[in-house]
């Protein structure tokens, strides 16, 4: 009790002797002025009881790392993750090596330099630095992704990360980048990024990155659309050691098994034909 009571700030140890001290006074101090029967005061134990129940759960609720959108804080400096359970730490879903073995190698990881080939529908291409290829990462809460970008006005296509925020930033390039608030406004918030520039998208909401090129910025003589001339390259840091992406058209158009043509046609004000073509390229 004590614990949560400090941890929270409202009550000393002190302080909360004397409360529950004054409690059972006021307690005894009723029962000994009303006449009741011991039926009734065998309910009045049982509401008191059953309140306190109730108070002691919400405190912990308040008190507990679970309520809080984010990786759990470690308790210990690091964790190497492996997959050998034997002489390890069984640590937040993964085994961690013994931190006396751990060497440099193990926080250190070389590859974000090399350029990976862009030939694909969207014309981009992510390279995810996450617990999986690092597992160094494990209980640290971060995670980072290197996003190349064709010259043929390439898009990074509308996806959202349900365990982090990121904050990116571009090396080459000019990208035309938003992300949309959650409902009822579902206002859009974009830019033209640049060199150097840096732009954060909230955790759990819904953005994009598209390459404009050497475009100097989106006007009626350059629309989204037109196709740029420059490769781009952004990286971008996330809050989560395994931060998860959900790519929209990918999840509702391609899911296994697919959602009910039928459903999808009354959700997009889609005709049941055009619903099924676009199942189709998923």
């Amino acid at each position: 009790m004590n614990r949560f009571v400090n941890g929270l700030g409202y009550l000393s140890k002190d302080e909360f002797g004397w409360a529950v001290g004054f409690n059972a006074v006021c307690l005894v101090y009723f029962l000994s002025h009303t006449t009741v029967s011991n039926l009734t005061v065998t309910a009045i134990f049982i509401l008191i009881a059953t309140l306190q129940i109730f108070v002691a759960i919400f405190i912990l609720a308040l008190a507990s790392p679970l309520t809080f959108a984010s990786d759990p804080s470690p308790l210990q400096d690091f964790c190497v993750a492996i997959n050998d359970p034997k002489g390890s730490v069984f640590v937040n879903g993964k085994f961690c090596k013994d931190a006396k073995l751990a060497k440099a190698d193990d926080f250190y990881f070389s590859g974000l330099h090399i350029r990976k080939t862009t030939s694909n529908t969207f014309g981009s291409i992510v390279t995810p630095l996450n617990v999986a290829q690092m597992p160094r990462l494990h209980t640290l809460g971060i995670s980072m992704v290197r996003i190349e970008y064709a010259s043929n006005g390439s898009l990074n296509p509308p996806h959202t990360h349900p365990r982090a925020s990121e904050i990116l930033v571009v090396l080459e390039g000019t990208l035309h980048i938003g992300f949309v608030t959650s409902n009822p406004d579902n206002r859009l918030i974009s830019k033209v990024l640049y060199p150097g520039d840096v732009f954060v998208f909230p955790v759990g909401l819904i953005h994009f990155q598209y390459n404009i090129g050497n475009y100097n910025n989106l006007h009626a003589s350059n629309p989204i659309g037109t196709t740029g001339n420059t490769y781009a390259v952004a990286f971008a840091g996330l809050s989560s050691e395994n931060p998860g992406v959900i790519t929209i058209a990918n999840a509702v158009f391609g899911s296994n098994p697919s959602i009910n043509a039928d459903i999808l046609a009354k959700a997009f004000n889609l005709d049941r034909k055009m619903v099924k073509n676009l199942q189709s390229k998923f």
